[in-house]
């Protein structure tokens, strides 16, 4: 049976996130709903997934608070759980730039359509931004991007000061995987000085499922943050696979190398391999090859 994944964000204050969670939780998981929302002052951010008839459940009682009423969710679907377990978490940010002044709540660049995206980006005018991590850029982005390979989205206020000039730089397209890091990332150039910024509504996801292959300029796959791993356009699963040392998303190509060992390491984790995690990384090999083992012969293995 498909499963629905729905993912979902909206900036907007939410000054009782707090009290939300218990029952938010409480609900999720009497719809056998899983996966990891979060809540924070500034809004919601979540990726879910379940029956057709629970995914709608779960978004229905979002959408019965008002200030959630008109939430959007991007959705795809998949035969393998992509969660095990069902997660509501507090934070201070429900995607962490580590700016505090920063508040997509008050400004936020220009939303661009999956429609509208290719005629701007097209424009020379136009300074193209991947606001994603570099590992997540490394299997796909948009013809012509710019990337500020970074490690974490912390990052990208340092990026943009040292590689960015509002007086140069009149026109910056920003994008990453569901709108929330490039939305965000517009309210803080904005509050930079930066006079004309877009970011493309609903993310790389929106795009993909939306504007047909022969007409996109995306190139590559789309990260995930699930066991998924990757999407390619329609949402279709990807072919990329994740390590299970070092989590990095691991091609064909990767898996040729010497330096791969499935279960084991990668490419992008051999030189850091020391015998101790490598006796760590065979003890949970063995288990997940007794769990498969328990699960039948014709189940489906999950990707690691």
């Amino acid at each position: 049976m498909n499963l629905v994944v729905a993912t979902f964000y909206k900036f907007v204050p939410l000054p009782d996130f707090t009290e939300k969670q218990e029952p938010l939780l409480t609900f999720c998981k009497a719809q056998q709903v899983c996966g990891t929302i979060l809540l924070a002052a500034e809004g919601i951010n979540g990726t879910i997934a379940g029956s057709r008839s629970n995914i709608d459940a779960v978004l229905a009682y979002l959408r019965s608070d008002a200030r959630l009423a008109d939430l959007e969710a991007k959705e795809s679907l998949t035969d393998n759980p992509p969660f095990e377990r069902m997660k509501v978490r507090l934070k201070s940010e429900i995607v962490t730039l580590g700016v505090p002044f920063v508040n997509p709540n008050e400004q936020v660049g220009h939303y661009v359509t999956p429609q509208e995206w290719n005629q701007l980006i097209q424009d020379p005018e136009v300074i193209l931004v991947d606001t994603r991590n570099d590992y997540e850029v490394a299997i796909g982005t948009f013809k012509g991007a710019q990337n500020p390979e970074t490690e974490s989205f912390r990052q990208f206020p340092d990026y943009v000061q040292q590689n960015l000039d509002p007086t140069k730089h009149r026109k910056v397209a920003l994008f990453c995987t569901g709108g929330i890091r490039c939305e965000k990332a517009t309210s803080y150039m904005l509050a930079q000085g930066f006079e004309e910024v877009y970011h493309l509504k609903g993310g790389i996801l929106k795009y993909l499922e939306e504007v047909p292959p022969e007409e996109s300029l995306w190139e590559g796959e789309c990260f995930v943050f699930d066991q998924r791993v990757a999407v390619q356009h329609g949402l279709e699963l990807g072919t990329h696979e994740m390590c299970a040392n070092c989590g990095h998303p691991i091609s064909e190509e990767d898996k040729a190398s010497p330096q791969y060992e499935a279960g084991i390491c990668c490419p992008f984790c051999f030189a850091e391999l020391t015998p101790e995690k490598r006796t760590r990384q065979e003890a949970r090999r063995k288990q997940r090859e007794l769990h498969n083992r328990t699960l039948g012969s014709d189940s489906t293995p999950k990707k690691y």
